[in-house]
């Protein structure tokens, strides 16, 4: 058990050093600079699920099997854990600023997820209401596109896009297992899933894209943003005669 807990300390270590140590040289870094191949990704999503919704025999060989399948797994018992675990990215997201890991400053941070949340939510709220969807539990006909999915996607993409692909992929697992769980519960069909996953997508590159804009009219010193926040985390190890002593500690300077 100690030798698990010093090779732990250990490798905690070591990645959190790059990781601190990671900061941009050059005003616009990869994550706010606008590629079609971007677009890609959300945009097959997007696309596979309104031909999906709008189609009888998709809705006939996989909406309704895969919907009648999940109920005779659930027995018909809703599990709402996924109410919950939508946000959990957002929680990474909060961590990895405390820490100071991200290639932005807090300030920067903030805008770049607020501007994402604020402009997903409108247009996912719009859809739901324009698209008119009914519910596989027949609850309102705001079935499409699944803002559960939306929410933890761009919670995921945003983690991705601002810790690196180690992060993104344990955010990324909290969003396919919520999707997962909104047809479980019977609050949505798979092709509301892919579109839901889309907007977060995309939403996450839109708050980045803008980001530049945002600088700008705000007056914000990008270089200034980024070191005036600064927070450490090391992991320590002591053995003494009671007992080995171990931990992790934290300091923050403003």
């Amino acid at each position: 058990m100690k030798r698990l807990a010093i090779l732990f300390i250990a490798v905690l270590t070591i990645a959190l050093q790059p990781l601190q140590a990671q900061r941009r040289d050059s005003v616009y870094t990869a994550s706010e600079q606008f590629r079609w191949q971007k677009l890609v990704v959300p945009g097959a999503l997007m696309g596979t699920g309104i031909l999906a919704t709008a189609s009888p025999w998709y809705r006939s060989t996989v909406n309704i099997p895969v919907s009648e399948w999940a109920q005779r797994v659930s027995g018909d018992v809703e599990r709402s854990f996924d109410n919950v675990l939508q946000y959990a990215p957002y929680g990474a997201y909060a961590l990895g600023a405390l820490i100071g890991c991200g290639e932005h400053g807090m300030l920067e941070q903030v805008l770049s997820v607020g501007t994402s949340v604020v402009l997903t939510a409108i247009v996912s709220g719009t859809m739901k209401e324009v698209c008119g969807v009914l519910r596989p539990n027949g609850a309102d006909r705001k079935s499409f596109p699944s803002g559960h999915t939306c929410t933890v996607f761009l919670g995921a993409e945003l983690v991705r896009l601002e810790f690196g692909p180690w992060w993104g992929l344990a955010a990324y697992s909290t969003a396919f297992v919520t999707a997962f769980m909104r047809v479980y519960n019977n609050w949505h069909w798979t092709s509301d899933l892919l579109a839901g996953a889309a907007l977060g997508i995309l939403g996450a590159h839109v708050g980045y894209w803008l980001l530049p804009l945002e600088r700008k009219l705000l007056g914000v010193d990008s270089k200034q943003v980024s070191f005036a926040s600064r927070a450490s985390a090391m992991p320590f190890y002591s053995p003494t005669p009671a007992g080995a002593c171990y931990g992790i500690s934290l300091a923050y300077s403003f």
